[in-house]
């Protein structure tokens, strides 16, 4: 965890607010590779000397502030972590405080925690007070130090330019013994609240223990996800499924007799259910009191898998990360990391906004198999589509096994997702150029569906006119623009007289259309055309693809086109040469054509491949 250390006497003693906020701006630029915006700078001129102040009328002076403290494995941070001794019991004692320059807010009537701040632009917040008792309650469930010792961590918003008519009914929002909420008129309040919890004590050696905390769900955290996850749970795992999961529990017990550390490889098409053995392996690890943690490389994904399997539970939502989050993880502080998607992984976690000095080229790989005893990766190769993924079989096991590890593969051969239909993903696959073999023809499945549209607009209709899920996605071959100053979409797809928006870009929702990482979730997804970027990692009933001019019939074969393709990822010839491109474009329609259960719809824009599909795939049966 990172914060800046610094102490009530030098804030007290310093009067320069630039100076102040130029050294926080640069621990966030050390430490993130991001500055901060100029109202975040502008508060942090107001804000800490404010609360230094309040901490000295106190009687506090020798407490320890952490600035900008970094829960561990999120980008989230706390304005002030304040570490000290407890007065009564005199064992370590921390307020999380979250500070705020707030004249006035109002409760919101779209959410019982949200709030409107005047003069503040976004719309609804969530209540600070509900904002840092959630940090409280994470930083209990992931630090070791607070093992056992949830009263040991206290919040408070501290709302220091407000009056209490001001922000009236936000106080009766959070009814929480852990985080109260104060004014500028409640600062006596404020001060026998810090009192009841800190000393005047040194607090530098609390502070330590805390930055330096062991960092892994706690065993109550995971007590309550098996219940969780229990009451959810509605799967049958069959043949492989199975095998892979009693793999890795055996996996679990023997590295924990025998600090053995042993790798799981599984590999899948779509649908086979490598999601259900993670869903499952999380439920039972959590049974047993094992720490396990899930990782993504999709923010769709995650998303997603915090708002159903977490539905209802902050705590839960926790338990699903990114792998970029483990950069820092201490050795084998899991029992298991259960990688999903794992195709997705990248060559390292840095990015354009990681500082200098944390560039050292550590590969991605090395920071999943540390992590955990049992790293688990699940993964389909036919689904990498972007420069720089390299989550292969073949580079994982390699890795594993240059550092001494044991690898154990598991192959799902069974096609779930796809109405059980093996036999589509194997057509595909073909189709596709990707197995060896001729396109062949569709000759049907009782299981699943294949149809040829002969236009955008009949595609569309039939979806619609089907029972169940849909939605449609295509080859990114149009442009991807951002909305309206309306909040409306651009009709950026564009084929003859037919035209339909792309998924919403970021994640909020625009007019009716839900954010990106539940355009395939949400009903009112249906109506925008989904990208790769949003569509991979789920499934619905009903599959409609467009194929973009990019991938084109010639000769009774399909190939791709790379001028056709506006995926700004594709761009450079240097970064992505044409034979990786041929690959990963191939990829792109290959995840397309698998997220149905029951059904595809195929149309394509360039008519000799709409005239080469029509010999292969039957007509929609009007």
């Amino acid at each position: 965890m990172t914060a800046l250390r610094l102490s009530v006497e030098s804030l007290i003693a310093s009067p320069n607010e630039a100076a102040l906020a130029e050294q926080i701006s640069e621990h966030l630029r050390m430490t993130t590779g991001r500055g901060p915006s100029p109202s975040e700078a502008k508060s942090w001129e107001r804000s800490l000397p404010a609360l230094a102040r309040d901490l000295a009328d106190a009687g506090l002076s020798k407490v320890e502030m952490l600035v900008e403290y970094k829960l561990p494995l999120t980008s989230k941070r706390a304005d002030v972590v304040l570490a000290g001794v407890h007065p009564r019991t005199g064992e370590d004692s921390y307020v999380v405080v979250e500070l705020k320059q707030w004249s006035r807010a109002e409760p919101s009537d779209q959410g019982e925690h949200l709030v409107i701040v005047d003069g503040m632009p976004g719309g609804e917040m969530l209540n600070p007070a509900e904002q840092v008792r959630r940090y409280c309650e994470y930083m209990c469930d992931f630090l070791g130090v607070l093992k056992d010792r949830p009263q040991a961590v206290h919040g408070a918003a501290y709302l220091h330019n407000a009056m209490d008519l001001d922000v009236d009914g936000l106080h009766d929002q959070v009814q929480d013994e852990r985080s109260r909420l104060f004014t500028k008129q409640r600062r006596g309040d404020f001060h026998k609240y810090l009192r009841e919890r800190l000393a005047d004590k040194p607090g530098a050696e609390v502070a330590d223990r805390l930055l330096s905390s062991p960092v892994a769900p706690s065993k109550q955290l995971m007590e309550y996800a098996a219940n969780e996850i229990r009451d959810r749970e509605q799967f049958t795992l069959l043949d492989e499924q199975q095998v892979a999961y009693e793999l890795v529990m055996r996996a679990v017990d023997k590295a924990r007799r025998a600090d053995f550390k042993q790798v799981v490889i599984v590999t899948g098409g779509p649908g086979s259910g490598k999601s259900v053995i993670a869903l499952s392996l999380l439920g039972e690890l959590y049974r047993q009191g094992r720490t396990a943690l899930h990782a993504t490389g999709s923010q769709s994904f995650t998303q997603t898998m915090r708002r159903y399997p977490g539905r209802g539970s902050t705590r839960i939502k926790n338990l699903f990360m990114y792998f970029n989050s483990f950069t820092d993880a201490e050795q084998n502080s899991l029992d298991v990391l259960i990688c999903d998607e794992a195709h997705r992984i990248r060559e390292t976690s840095t990015n354009r906004f990681t500082p200098a000095a944390k560039r050292i080229g550590r590969p991605q790989l090395d920071e999943l198999m540390a992590a955990a005893r049992v790293p688990v990766f699940l993964l389909d190769e036919h689904q990498v589509v972007r420069p720089g993924e390299i989550g292969a079989v073949q580079t994982i096991e390699e890795y594993a096994q240059s550092r001494g590890y044991t690898v154990n593969r598991v192959s799902l051969d069974e096609q779930f997702r796809c109405g059980g239909s093996r036999k589509y993903e194997q057509w595909v696959l073909r189709l596709l150029g990707l197995n060896s073999g001729d396109p062949v023809a569709w000759d049907g499945d009782e299981d699943f569906e294949v149809r040829i549209a002969h236009s955008p607009q009949e595609l569309e209709a039939a979806l619609h006119a089907k029972p169940g899920t849909a939605r449609m996605t295509a080859g990114f071959c149009w442009p991807w623009s951002d909305p309206r100053t309306d909040d409306s979409l651009v009709d950026d797809v564009v084929i003859g007289d037919w035209s339909r928006p792309w998924n919403v870009k970021r994640d909020r929702a625009v007019g009716d259309a839900p954010p990106s990482m539940l355009w395939a979730t949400e009903p009112s997804g249906f109506g925008q055309v989904g990208c790769i970027y949003t569509a991979q990692g789920f499934e619905y009933d009903w599959s409609g693809v467009i194929i973009g001019p990019d991938l084109v019939a010639r000769n009774g074969s399909l190939v791709t086109v790379r001028s056709e393709n506006k995926d700004p990822a594709f761009r450079s010839k240097k970064a992505v040469p044409d034979v990786d491109f041929d690959k990963l474009a191939r990829n792109v329609y290959k995840v397309l054509l698998t997220r149905g259960m029951r059904g595809t719809i195929i149309y394509a824009v360039d008519p000799a491949t709409r005239n080469f599909l029509t010999h292969l795939i039957p007509a929609i049966e009007t």
